[in-house]
């Protein structure tokens, strides 16, 4: 070793402090801090991007007391926490739900918006509050706002005075009431698979009765070749006009009149099902879609079920060809007969084709309205929908004698030549009955 080398070992050795130096209290004290040294010298390992608390804390040399837009916009590009992020995602849940429920009305007061947390001070920046996890069985579900009470409305009821009635009409809650699903609670829960409800019937019982007793002054004849028990297909001609009420008139007639006051099902057209309501209603007062389906399953049940084989071309006649059968279809209801080994009882309905007598009927362009025809009668379109309502002409109902057809087994149900010939002798059945009641007939507004 030279000797310069050795004179720079003891220069530093000199500086170093001795290790035997202690403080007041008898301890060693450090006189050359290694970790401060390393620190100083030597790259930090970890992460190299500054954590959020960093940047709310940030105060860099170059910030300046007016600074505060540059601070903000970097605490707003900060990355939130994921527990921030689902909080902040379900308050925006909560209040679309709430927007939803309140609708598009400009009488309801817009949502409080949420308070704004103010930039901290560059100088003295304060940490944001942690927002606390929520647990894992609640972080799914969606807070639901507290029920706001209604305004309140100078009318209650749609037929009331005062803007509180055209208000509660105009506004959708109504219809949900009356349609919706909480019309759906005030319905019975009797109502059978094809949608009768006998309650809704019930209601609208002394209507019906007022229009067999008093408007139309149904008289019936034969009443009595109705099986008292057991099923039974009543074949009947479709008349009434525009609004059949056939089918309602002849439910009513064989509760009223048979011994047993048995329950009949009428068949209704397809077309009924694609008016507005008119479906619905038909349902719940006992009318069933016309299809073999579902006249095999009334059948079935022991069910007396009435058919009307002339259909929309029944309803469908002009005033001239009055009580004139035509076509029975491709006979559904002789296979229906067949099939099931049912009875067949014949039936006459006079008066419902006086009640609105067709004079026109405008088949273009009604397809594209569900409807099969435009009627046009002395009234209608004239007095509007007033031009709907019959006329008080007398009816009268001839129930023929119960045909059979035991001889035949089921597998003639698929013979079409045997078909077309019974449902022939069923039609000249019915127009037979149907002459020798016009020829009783007096009047047609006394009978």
């Amino acid at each position: 070793m030279s000797e310069s080398d050795q004179r720079n070992d003891q220069d530093t050795a000199s500086s170093l402090p001795s290790v035997d130096e202690r403080d007041g209290n008898g301890g060693l004290v450090a006189g050359y801090d290694l970790e401060e040294e390393i620190a100083t010298a030597v790259a930090p390992i970890g992460p190299t991007e500054p954590s959020r608390d960093a940047l709310l804390h940030f105060d860099g040399p170059s910030s300046a007391p007016g600074d505060e837009a540059a601070q903000s916009s970097r605490i707003q590009r900060a990355p939130a926490s994921p527990e921030e992020l689902e909080r902040q995602i379900l308050e925006l849940e909560a209040r679309l739900d709430q927007m939803m429920r309140e609708g598009k009305s400009a009488s309801t007061p817009a949502p409080a918006p949420s308070p704004k947390v103010p930039a901290p001070s560059p100088k003295a920046p304060a940490p944001s509050p942690k927002v606390p996890a929520p647990p894992p069985s609640a972080r799914n579900a969606v807070p639901r706002p507290e029920p706001q009470p209604a305004a309140t409305e100078t009318a209650s009821e749609p037929g009331d005075a005062g803007d509180g009635g055209t208000t509660e009409i105009l506004s959708s809650d109504y219809y949900h009431r009356q349609w919706g699903r909480d019309g759906m609670r005030r319905r019975a829960e009797e109502v059978d698979e094809f949608g009768f409800d006998p309650h809704y019937e019930e209601r609208y019982m002394p209507l019906f009765n007022f229009l067999y007793r008093n408007y139309f002054r149904v008289e019936v004849d034969g009443i009595h070749n109705i099986p008292a028990e057991g099923r039974c297909i009543v074949v009947s001609n479709h008349s009434g006009g525009p609004i059949p009420y056939d089918g309602l008139m002849l439910r009513t007639a064989v509760r009223r009149e048979h011994p047993s006051q048995r329950e009949l099902r009428w068949l209704a057209e397809d077309f009924v099902y694609y008016l507005p309501f008119a479906g619905t209603i038909m349902n719940r007062l006992g009318a069933v879609r016309a299809c073999q389906e579902n006249a095999e399953r009334l059948l079935s049940a022991g069910k007396l079920v009435a058919v009307f084989p002339e259909g929309v071309k029944g309803i469908g006649k002009l005033y001239r060809d009055r009580y004139k059968l035509q076509r029975f279809g491709r006979g559904g209801f002789i296979r229906l007969c067949l099939r099931t080994r049912t009875p067949l009882i014949p039936c006459a309905i006079v008066g419902a084709e006086e009640a609105n007598p067709l004079l026109h009927r405008v088949e273009h362009l009604t397809r594209a309205l569900g409807l099969p025809y435009i009627p046009i009668t002395p009234t209608f379109p004239a007095l509007g929908p007033l031009g709907l309502v019959p006329a008080p002409t007398k009816w009268r109902m001839h129930f023929g004698e119960k045909l059979h057809f035991d001889e035949y087994g089921p597998e003639a149900a698929d013979d079409e030549i045997l078909v077309a010939r019974l449902s022939e002798r069923v039609r000249a059945t019915i127009q037979g009955l149907l002459d020798q009641t016009l020829s009783e007939r007096k009047s047609v507004w006394f009978g």
